[in-house]
């Protein structure tokens, strides 16, 4: 089968990103699947994402709504197209279909098996279309005793061990502040995606990628798993603290705390000579990274009686100084409006056609030539059904002729 791509709808950019000339169709909801086809937007793919009618993409829902539009809706499907599709009719599927013909990858989040139900699972679509890269987001992964549940990502970071080592000792559950298992399953999807277009240019052939939060949250434990299997110890929370290092997490001073990484021998050496620790350096207790460790509790008392007096601004100008990582806990707003942030371009405002600019955040990822797409923001449900359908008749009767 011969296949096509729209050309893109993006904004131009010179040169063009990376994966400029790529057509994605997302059937995503909340994070998942919407967060690495968002990866891919900015890399310059076209990507039309396909909502159910009346509510699509749950995240609509989600607030502050800014003029009946999602605030983080329009942060999280940035540079996307959205059309209005029921693939429980005839004529959804019909479009569905066509909108394939032209589709280099397909990302779905939904739960294991629902889009097979409606006659479009993998193996529906791997004949008539070989190229096709089909990227499938779930709680548990698509086969396995869990596969059947629900899955979200607070229970991907309980059952992966993550909230068993989150928070402090002795205390109630915490997960991590960001929905952590979802992103990092979309940053996984979306670097199997962009590894499996790289293996069709050889083969000419796509393939399914299955990638699951339960998994993804497995993946992180690097510490853990190498403190297990090299020592059978369980990793337990040690609040801000590091598994293996110290000192090398947040500690009190006198007007808040500071975050400070002496985690080698000499960092803790520019770090004992920077205050008045330099007695540390003799004492047995602390003279050695495994000692620093075994003696932490004691360790971080000390550096905090030191610090009781010191504020945090005069600890960061000390540290920065000698050379030992340490910074400031900042919170969001403090964040949003960060010089270092600003200075490298890092925020940009989108359009959205009735509310104007929409603040975005940046990509980390900064390429020496290529450009990452900053466009628009995302869009009304439905604002492209019209387009791209158009667009589609358009195509299916210059192939009649």
């Amino acid at each position: 089968m011969t296949q096509t791509t729209y050309e893109s709808m993006t904004v131009s950019t010179d040169p063009p990103g990376p994966l400029s000339g790529i057509t994605v169709l997302e059937v995503g909801v909340f994070i998942a699947g919407p967060f690495a086809t968002m990866q891919l937007a900015d890399m310059g793919a076209r990507v039309i994402k396909i909502e159910t009618p009346g509510t699509g993409d749950s995240t609509r829902a989600s607030g502050p709504h800014i003029g009946g539009e999602s605030s983080p809706f329009m942060r999280l499907n940035r540079n996307k197209e959205s059309i209005v599709l029921d693939l429980k009719s005839d004529a959804g599927r019909a479009s569905f279909r066509a909108l394939l013909n032209t589709a280099d990858v397909l990302v779905e989040n939904l739960r294991p098996g629902s889009l097979k139900k409606m006659g479009f699972g993998y193996d529906d679509l791997k004949d008539d279309h070989p190229g096709l890269v089909y990227a499938s987001a779930s709680g548990w992964g698509q086969d396995g005793p869990l596969a059947p549940l629900a899955g979200l990502d607070i229970m991907a970071q309980a059952r992966s061990g993550l909230m068993s080592i989150t928070g402090f000792p002795n205390q109630p559950p915490v997960k991590v502040g960001v929905p952590i298992c979802d992103l990092t399953t979309a940053l996984y999807m979306a670097l199997g995606i962009v590894s499996a277009l790289y293996e069709r240019r050889t083969s000419g052939r796509g393939q399914h990628l299955d990638v699951s939060l339960f998994e993804s949250a497995v993946s992180l434990a690097v510490w853990e798993a190498g403190s297990y299997y090299g020592a059978g110890k369980v990793g337990r929370p040690n609040g801000s603290a590091h598994q293996a290092q110290a000192p090398y997490q947040a500690v009190s001073a006198k007007d808040g705390y500071v975050t400070i990484g002496a985690n080698t021998q000499a960092t803790w050496l520019r770090f004992c000579s920077a205050f008045d620790l330099a007695f540390l350096e003799e004492n047995e207790l602390f003279s050695e990274p495994t000692t620093r460790l075994e003696n932490r509790e004691a360790l971080i008392a000390i550096i905090e009686e030191e610090f009781a007096e010191r504020e945090v601004e005069e600890i960061l100008e000390e540290m920065n100084r000698v050379g030992v990582p340490a910074a400031p806990i900042n919170d969001f707003e403090q964040v949003f409006n960060d010089d270092h942030l600003k200075a490298r371009d890092y925020f940009w405002d989108s359009q959205h056609p009735t509310l104007g600019p929409v603040r975005q955040l940046g990509n980390p990822m900064r390429f020496s030539r290529s450009q990452l797409t900053r466009g628009t923001a995302g869009p009304s449900l439905g604002a492209d059904t019209d387009n791209v359908l158009d667009e589609l008749m358009e195509q299916a009767e210059g192939d009649r002729r």
